[in-house]
């Protein structure tokens, strides 16, 4: 965005001595490249050209040459380092004598960039002095560990502006700008200023510092005698020297300022007056992170919330929170659902009836008034409570009952201190759904109460508490509906890491695990489809979608898979799915949903990004499910969204998340489809849609899929 589009000639000066070395060399080229990207290079606007020096300055290419920003970085790719001794002000004679080759005669402001360590070893004042005189704007650019006063010599006044450092590409590039822009370019972009701010300049200086004395013979007056003294003996030492200075930089407005997100959305800019919200889970129904859930369902909910000493007041309103957000996202205008709140310690209380209140607005200014209250924590007791009173049926005639299904939802995150399984059993034998929302630490309790894994919702961490609200909405409205896709056509793909870092013992799980999912299918041609792949380093196909037609062929070849015990390569694994799996040639059916389930622990997903990508855009839905502690930014990144990445914290937690990944998969099995995504024709064929079908264009080949020549 930020560019300077004025007519001007820019001459670049790039040091290719010995006391530069190739590396470094190669580090100005990429720094030369990166200083075009603040160029509008064209033919009437700013034209580049590069002459390289050492001992003698030789032209790499004139101005008039590549006239497009992409040529230009393409030829400075090309350049080879040359050596010899540092001879500055002989290139600047040199420029001086010659002029901008294939410039426009100085008809426009003439810009030059030397980029060297500042190590001349030659006199630079004189031609230094002439470029100013013939108005020349001269940028002196630092390379590695630069001598800075010769660098100063060297730049236009004032140097502060006129001098870069090479070793910040990007900062250096926008103090380029910056400059220009206060002079030739004129324009600065929309929104933008530049600033000043303090910075620094280091190098690396050889000094001399005593080491210490030794004892050392000298001579004396006296015939045939000597005398000994000490002497100091010192030692030559590279330190790091740092000269304060100030940057002068364009700062542009930040299109999150106004903070367009809501709902605790996080705003992540795309430049200068784009943004994009990344919304939590719930919500997403337009770009400012709008509620996006519906309950889908007519029930009676009660939320049963721990308000003993055990949960803290900071865990009361968090959980508050968490309520409201999950109704703000789930509760429309004209929503059916019957909500109530009741909080416990020692004594129940229910501060919102079920049903009392007609509208949003009214009841989340009832659950902002609820108060902490501390003391013990009787779940027990809180739960035969509300399945005796916390649903006082009030219909509008005597002899109506209310017939909708009840369901309370448990929030705790401290263990009782009375038993709960007698009185769990006593409220589900009341028909009630009940539903537990709590940590790790409380699981194996929470279970005890819902009396169903499936109906435990467990959160690794504070922040992920909020990203269960889709789940607890699935669990709220399962309370009528039978999960599973036994009927429903799918093309499903488990991909397994079997690295090193997972290890052998972690590996069986997870071996055991897709075993067991397998189980909730009904494997044939007409139905649901398996393909299973390990990944190392590589990722092997064990068997694809086509290779086995039945539940115990496919559990038996499970029984075979191998630990390969290598690195890890997600990425690979990914690009194996779509380029060897995921195809008409390997058995995957145009018009019936696909879906990759990737388990990891989440190493080597640093190349994933752009293949689940791929994967995704080709109509492939891409769940991650991680296991343990990892970075979640780039798991994010390869799912796509939160609702395609599962946390669990342990290998040994892993069974307990099983129902709720195969409820998801599920969900996508009944998405509409896009005959041509993935494109299932041969060779290059072009996939046409028609009303409920699709043909395939060929260029060459023959068949319904281009698959003969």
């Amino acid at each position: 965005v930020m560019q300077c589009s004025a007519s001007l000639d820019v001459l670049f000066l790039l040091d290719g001595s010995y006391s530069i070395g190739k590396g470094s060399f190669e580090r100005s080229k990429y720094f030369a490249g990166k200083l075009c990207d603040a160029l509008d290079i064209h033919l009437d606007r700013v034209r580049v050209g590069m002459i390289q020096f050492s001992s003698t300055p030789h032209l790499e290419f004139p101005l008039d040459s590549y006239l497009t920003k992409q040529e230009v970085k393409e030829r400075i790719k090309r350049i080879v380092f040359r050596g010899g001794s540092t001879e500055t002000g002989r290139a600047l004679k040199y420029v001086l004598h010659k002029g901008f080759p294939g410039g426009r005669n100085s008809s426009v402001p003439e810009v030059l960039i030397v980029i060297s360590d500042g190590k001349s070893q030659g006199s630079t004042a004189m031609p230094a002095m002439q470029m100013r005189e013939r108005h020349i704007t001269v940028f002196a650019v630092g390379i590695k560990f630069p001598r800075w006063e010769q660098l100063h010599l060297l730049a236009s006044e004032p140097t502060e502006q006129h001098v870069l450092f090479a070793g910040d590409a990007d900062d250096a590039a926008n103090g380029l700008y910056s400059t220009l822009t206060a002079s030739v370019c004129s324009i600065t972009a929309p929104g933008c200023k530049v600033e000043s701010h303090p910075c620094e300049r280091r190098t690396l200086e050889t000094v001399k510092e005593l080491a210490g004395n030794y004892v050392c013979w000298k001579g004396s007056k006296q015939p045939n005698a000597v005398q000994t003294s000490l002497c100091p003996f010192y030692r030559l030492k590279r330190v790091l020297i740092k000269h304060p200075s100030r940057c002068f930089r364009t700062v542009c407005s930040d299109p999150c300022d106004t903070q367009p997100c809501q709902n605790g959305g996080t705003c992540v800019p795309e430049g200068l007056d784009k943004y994009l919200c990344l919304c939590p889970a719930g919500y997403g129904g337009d770009i400012h992170c709008a509620p996006k859930l519906s309950l889908e369902c007519n029930v009676d909910l009660l939320f049963l919330m721990d308000s003993s000493a055990g949960v803290t007041l900071e865990g009361f309103l968090r959980y508050k929170a968490f309520v409201k957000r999950f109704l703000q996202a789930v509760m429309g205008q004209d929503s059916p659902m019957k909500v109530g709140v009741a909080q416990y310690n020692n004594y129940v209380r229910i501060p919102i009836e079920v049903g009392q209140h007609k509208d949003a607005l009214s009841l989340m200014k009832s659950i902002d008034a609820l108060n902490f209250s501390g003391g013990g924590t009787l779940t027990g007791r809180a739960l035969r409570y509300v399945a005796q009173h916390g649903f006082r049926s009030t219909p509008v005639f005597a002899d109506v009952q209310d017939d909708l299904p009840r369901v309370v939802v448990l929030l705790t995150d401290s263990k009782s201190q009375d038993p709960v399984a007698e009185a769990a059993k006593y409220a589900r034998d009341h028909d009630l759904f009940l539903i537990g929302v709590g940590s790790s630490f409380v699981r194996t309790e929470l279970t005890e109460v819902t009396g169903n894994p499936k109906q435990t919702i467990v959160y690794s961490d504070p922040q992920d508490l909020f990203n269960r609200i889709p789940e607890l909405q699935r669990r709220i409205c399962s309370v009528d509906n039978p999960e599973g896709c036994q009927e429903q056509s799918l093309d499903l793909v488990f991909a397994v890491d079997a690295s090193a870092g997972v290890g052998l013992e972690n590996f069986l799980r997870l071996r055991s695990f897709v075993r067991s999912s397998c189980l909730h299918f009904s494997i044939n041609r007409d139905v649901t489809q398996i393909a299973l792949v390990v990944y190392g380093s590589k990722a092997y196909t064990v068997f694809a979608l086509d290779t086995h037609t039945s539940n115990s062929a496919v559990l038996q070849a499970i029984d075979q898979v191998p630990f390969l015990g290598d690195s890890a390569s997600a990425g690979s694994a990914l690009l194996h799915v779509y380029g060897d799996v995921m195809t008409v040639q390997k058995g995957a059916r145009p018009g019936v949903n696909k879906v990759v389930v990737m388990l990891t622990n989440g190493g080597g997903m640093e190349d994933a990004v752009a293949p689940a990508r791929q994967l995704r855009d080709n109509g492939v839905f891409v769940f991650v499910v991680v296991i343990g502690d990892a970075q979640r930014e780039t798991l994010l990144k390869v799912a796509g969204s939160p609702n395609y990445l599962v946390h669990v914290s342990s290998y040994e937690d892993l069974q307990y998340y099983q129902d709720l990944i195969i409820e998801r998969i599920c969900e996508e099995a009944k998405s509409p489809v896009n005959l041509c995504k993935p494109n299932p024709c041969m060779n290059q064929g072009v996939c046409i849609l028609g009303p409920g079908s699709y043909r395939c264009e060929c260029h060459g080949w023959e068949g319904p899929h281009c698959e003969s020549s």
